[in-house]
């Protein structure tokens, strides 16, 4: 696991995207890792915002942040994304840092941790539950906004396509982390204890009322508009990783 950020350290990441009044996404990358990582910014009904799975942007980049509205709440989504947590909670001191229960004491190997998704002060907007079957270490945010709702996801599903090449290879067969939404293999060794459990959960989420859109932290956001005739579908997206448990 790479050593957590105490600076502030920019690296290459794509433009802010606005998917919706209240949901911004920014795809990053990682040094010496062929995986991107994915920050989702939603705002409060109050204004001020959460960043989850916090990734240092350019300076023109978190001016525009800064101007949306105050962030109050780091999120840290499992574990092993604690990267770039210390130097957020550095840059935003009144920020309160969340994490799932189950992670925890891996958290706070760098950064204080105020509380758990238990503890966050969920309202219309914003909330968080943990997944069944993870032993409390993940969890999902729950975002509504006009466009509907927005379920962000961490490590529990991947959607990459295949990729050529050794570490394609080694993505699909040894870690089976691409081929489309999927549970990794990873996951399944050292987060899902209970897989039967987490399958269920992920099932009674693909059911979650006016579902317009998945977030992940590693791979493509899948978006569910048939007005404008979009042929992925969010629902469908969540029953296809969740098949991967069987």
């Amino acid at each position: 696991m790479p050593k957590a950020n105490r600076t502030w350290t920019v690296l290459s990441h794509a433009p802010i995207e606005e998917l919706d009044e209240n949901l911004w996404r920014v795809v990053g990358t990682l040094d010496n890792m062929p995986l991107k990582r994915v920050m989702t910014l939603a705002r409060r009904a109050d204004g001020t915002i959460v960043a989850h799975n916090a990734i240092p942007l350019d300076g023109a980049s978190m001016k525009r942040v800064d101007d949306w509205g105050k962030v109050t709440a780091v999120v840290v989504p499992n574990g092993y994304h604690r990267l770039d947590a210390p130097a957020f909670a550095a840059r935003y001191p009144e920020a309160r840092v969340y994490c799932p229960p189950g992670a925890r004491k891996k958290v706070e190997e760098v950064v204080r941790v105020d509380g758990t998704y238990d503890d966050f002060p969920a309202d219309d907007t914003i909330s968080f539950v943990t997944l069944d079957g993870t032993a409390a270490r993940e969890g999902v945010m729950i975002v509504n906004s006009p466009g509907g709702s927005t379920l962000v996801f961490n490590d529990v599903i991947f959607n990459i396509k295949d990729a050529s090449g050794f570490t394609g290879f080694v993505f699909k067969y040894v870690t089976r982390s691409t081929g489309g939404p999927r549970v990794s293999r990873l996951v399944r060794w050292f987060v899902a204890k209970d897989r039967r459990a987490l399958r269920a959960h992920l099932e009674r989420l693909a059911e979650t009322p006016d579902l317009a859109r998945v977030i992940v932290s590693h791979g493509a956001m899948v978006t569910d508009n048939a007005a404008a005739m979009v042929t992925d579908n969010a629902a469908a997206m969540i029953r296809t990783a969740a098949a991967t448990l069987a």
